[in-house]
């Protein structure tokens, strides 16, 4: 990046598209120089900006950023707001903080919401996933849009934020348990950047252009295994033989989306396994592999399917969907936002305020648009070919004692949006895996 240090960030988050002038844009405040850095160059930038803090209560410092963020924002005379949230006891606080902060951002933004998070973060991102997750996602760091956060600064490194800041005359807070050494991150950042840096000074920013060139390369792979596996039957059983005429690689990454499909959550699938996968079956008949956490991969009669054991599958409990706002259903997160764009458009009349996701009942039943009559789900399910293991695991949208939507599968008629539908009466509903 050619621009002086001082501009490099500014230079970065106009590069990246994801800051639009006049149009409102939620800022991650935490009182940091990289959140501080993002909000001020989103005002440059001519974004209608605002702030959230979130106050967790778990340091002896709390108290001051809060403070540190409202003087800031008074003097740059923007709109902040405060939420003071208390985490459990137990379980990894760091994940929870994160879910929470998401959540509420979700819950206030009337667009997009932006993170901080610099290219030190994906490059210390990219090293702790590379040493704890094998497979090629463990290089792709983090998306510089998930849904409606977005991070701007990712082409920006962490001195780049606080030249800005320094430039500008903003001061920033520091927060000394980044450096504290029970957490992973933190070690990766104090220990592991440190010496990279001593072998090549641009290391950091040699490691997030990688991730960044590997993501873009991973939408051509991710597209070519939809195609191959549809041209096969789709993931809820394949054909071994016809299998086994495709790529290693390729043959790898279809019986991977496959076991992610049957577990309903993001999986690892190793070299060994893949291989040991399509060993099933070579001599005829059935047989199985047990892969760990209940996913078992089976071949009967030369085919080849994934399933979970009835004792391993847990049925998520229901949680309540604020519209609009997020929810995290198992190992889905469900988005609620105003507005088209999503991946089903329901009309906000029919929805009311709030909504509940939870799993399917034997008994539901919906009325597809166009049917005249309802449909039992079973049926839906079987119609659309969503293997049995993973029927309870799919989220369903429900309001006042209705389903509206089955992620990915149906919408009831009196939710759709039509044509007549006011672009503001429209929810846009979208349901992920939880990767990240």
């Amino acid at each position: 990046m050619s621009a002086e240090p001082e501009q490099r960030a500014l230079v970065a988050a106009r590069a990246s598209g994801l800051i639009r002038a006049q149009a409102p844009l939620l800022v991650l405040l935490s009182g940091g120089a990289d959140s501080i850095c993002l909000l001020d160059v989103s005002v440059q930038l001519g974004a209608r900006a605002t702030a959230l803090h979130v106050n967790y209560g778990l340091r002896a410092e709390s108290a001051a950023d809060e403070e540190h963020c409202r003087r800031l924002c008074a003097r740059l005379g923007l709109e902040l707001l405060v939420e003071r949230v208390e985490l459990p006891a137990r379980g990894n606080l760091q994940a929870e903080a994160r879910e929470a902060r998401y959540s509420l951002a979700a819950r206030h933004a009337a667009g997009d919401y932006a993170a901080g998070h610099t290219l030190s973060d994906q490059a210390e991102t990219v090293l702790y996933r590379l040493a704890t997750s094998p497979g090629r996602r463990a290089l792709l760091g983090m998306s510089p849009r998930r849904g409606r956060l977005v991070r701007p600064l990712l082409g920006a490194s962490r001195s780049d934020t606080r030249a800005w800041c320094r430039s500008r005359g903003l001061d920033w807070r520091e927060d000394e348990s980044n450096r504290d050494a029970r957490f992973a991150r933190a070690r990766v950042r104090e220990e592991i950047l440190p010496v990279l840096r001593q072998i090549a000074p641009a290391a950091e920013r040699t490691i997030a252009d990688s991730s960044a060139l590997l993501r873009d390369e991973a939408e051509l792979l991710d597209g070519l295994v939809d195609s191959t596996l549809a041209r096969l039957g789709g993931p809820a059983g394949v054909q071994r033989a016809e299998l086994e005429h495709e790529p290693p690689a390729l043959r790898r990454l279809v019986l991977r989306r496959m076991a992610e499909t049957a577990a309903g959550a993001s999986r690892s699938l190793s070299r060994a396994e893949a291989d040991a996968v399509l060993e099933l079956g070579r001599a005829g008949g059935s047989a199985g592999l047990d892969l760990g956490g209940g996913l078992r991969a089976v071949a009967e009669y030369g085919t080849l399917r994934f399933s979970l054991t009835p004792d391993e599958q847990e049925t998520p409990e229901p949680v309540a969907l604020a519209l609009p706002g997020t929810a995290r259903f198992g190992g889905w997160i469900v988005e609620a936002r105003f507005g088209p764009g999503g991946e089903e458009e329901l009309a906000a009349e029919a929805l009311g305020r709030s909504a509940v996701v939870r799993a399917w009942r034997a008994g539901d039943r919906i009325r597809p648009p166009g049917l005249g009559g309802s449909k039992s789900l079973q049926d839906l399910f079987t119609d659309s070919k969503v293997p049995r293991a993973l029927r309870r695991m799919l989220p369903v949208v429900e309001a006042d004692g209705e389903i509206a939507w089955v992620a990915g599968v149906a919408v009831g008629e009196r939710f759709r949006a039509t044509s007549r539908t006011e672009h503001d009466a429209v929810v846009s509903l979208s349901a992920r895996r939880a990767l990240d």
